[in-house]
């Protein structure tokens, strides 16, 4: 039995548009285009967890902050840990899986990005995803993005307004366009 398209989107195949199963993704993401305006105009940090975790399909802990406005285009695919301070304005297109660990900082418009598409024209409109997984404490500066398939390691800063293309060492600062390493944390 072949994988549904989740599982594939998740495992980082490639999924063309006109895939067969390409109208469950399309669910998902008008159920979430639909839910999102309910969350962009909360009026407190409880109802905003408490909108985001229906979009995500699950409970968001108490101890963490999600200010609005929150985008994402599909949201199925985003785990928040706990005690987790997301600020204004960020975008999570996460098809391919995004995982925030406990103590993650996440500054005002930062875009955290797991969907691609291929360098080939003739296949271009097709989707690869890869999973973004921020580790415990680590801090997310104002406006960086992080691409596809970027693990940022525990401890680890990216300074505000850097793309980050690679892995990201624990106990790091990383800044720049691509993201290099600036500094070493004690």
């Amino acid at each position: 039995m072949s994988r549904d398209i989740f599982e594939r989107l998740k495992a980082g195949e490639l999924v063309h548009l006109d895939d067969p199963e390409f109208y469950k993704v399309d669910e998902v993401v008008n159920r979430t285009l639909a839910l999102s305006p309910t969350l962009n105009s909360a009026t407190s940090i409880d109802e905003i967890r408490e909108k985001l975790g229906v979009i995500i399909g699950t409970h968001l802990d108490k101890s963490s902050t999600v200010f609005a406005p929150f985008y994402t285009n599909f949201g199925r695919f985003i785990n928040i840990g706990k005690h987790v301070f997301i600020n204004h304005a960020c975008s999570f297109l996460d098809m391919g899986g995004i995982t925030l660990e406990d103590h993650v900082l996440i500054g005002p418009k930062v875009n955290l990005i797991t969907e691609n598409h291929p360098l080939d024209t003739s296949i271009r409109r097709g989707m690869i995803c890869k999973p973004i997984l921020i580790k415990r404490k680590a801090w997310i500066g104002a406006g960086a993005t992080i691409l596809p398939g970027v693990t940022v390691g525990e401890n680890a800063v990216v300074a505000a307004g850097a793309v980050v293309s690679k892995d990201v060492p624990a106990n790091t600062i990383v800044g720049g366009v691509p993201a290099k390493v600036i500094k070493q944390l004690l």
